[in-house]
């Protein structure tokens, strides 16, 4: 039997996108049937606003697009940010104060002879100090509307989060060296990505609120993800799913398990359980 699913919650990276970063190219007609049968689509993910409207409607800028788009729910920077169509409507900054502690203990890390950037996640835009390539390459996919300043504590905007990336391994590297924020949550969000945001803020937390205003219970949600960023949204799914190259975490609170993310997992399951 069918299952009542009402909707569906999916992370991007590691999960509906390959590992070179591209869209399933059957996931805009399983969206577009999704839609067609009422049932709600969110893209839930640690990238910026406009990174996930981006890679989930390819044809954004076009009427087809731009219709769908003033539809869909977003939960972005990993449930600091939730977006209804075109509005706002949720966001949860990080703590007064976790700006600066945080650019201090990248600079001690980076005095200790590591590497590390810092992206700035605010309401309007993203910003770095890093202007070389090899950063802004690794950057630039999940925040386009990102801004190069030459003084990140300068920045006058409200920090959605502050994502940290360190490309020999942010779990072992960068991630132990920022140690504990006051009042601040570090979550691993990738491998070479730490983020430090709200303690209150997570995709989960995002998803109750989304389901509450729709009136949908866990039993009628189905969610994937991969990363432990992931976790408090599989939660808040009786349908959650653990892509085959998921994190140890995650796969232990996932109730199911779906292909890997190279094998187009989402989509396969997704068009399995829903008889699409």
């Amino acid at each position: 039997m069918t299952p009542d699913i009402r909707l569906v919650a999916i992370d991007l990276d590691g999960t509906l996108l390959d590992s070179d970063k591209r869209l399933d190219p059957d996931f805009p007609a399983v969206l577009r049937e999704l839609r067609r049968r009422g049932v709600a689509v969110v893209p839930a993910s640690g990238r910026q606003w406009e990174s996930i409207r981006r890679v989930v409607v390819p044809d954004h800028d076009t009427e087809a697009g731009a219709d769908l788009l003033r539809e869909l729910d977003v939960i972005a920077e990993n449930g600091a940010l939730l977006a209804r169509g075109e509005e706002v409507v949720a966001i949860d900054p990080t703590p007064r104060g976790t700006r600066a502690t945080v650019l201090d203990g990248v600079a001690r890390y980076e005095a200790a002879g590591g590497n590390a950037g810092v992206v700035v996640c605010g309401r309007r835009s993203a910003y770095t100090h890093r202007a070389d390539e090899e950063f802004l390459a690794v950057a630039r996919p999940y925040y386009p509307l990102l801004e190069v300043v030459e003084d990140l504590r300068a920045v006058d905007d409200d920090d959605l989060k502050l994502a940290v990336w360190d490309p020999s391994g942010a779990e072992d590297g960068v991630l132990p060296a920022l140690g504990t924020i006051p009042g601040a949550r570090l979550l691993s969000s990738a491998r070479v990505w730490v983020d430090v945001m709200s303690p209150t803020a997570d995709k989960g937390r995002a998803l109750g609120e989304l389901q509450d205003a729709l009136g949908i219970a866990p039993e009628q949600t189905m969610a994937f993800g991969d990363y432990p960023n992931d976790i408090g949204m599989l939660r808040r799914a009786a349908w959650s799913f653990a892509m085959a190259n998921a994190h140890p975490d995650t796969v232990a609170v996932a109730r199911h398990r779906a292909p890997g993310n190279d094998e187009r997992g989402v989509t396969r399951t997704i068009r399995e359980v829903l008889a699409l």
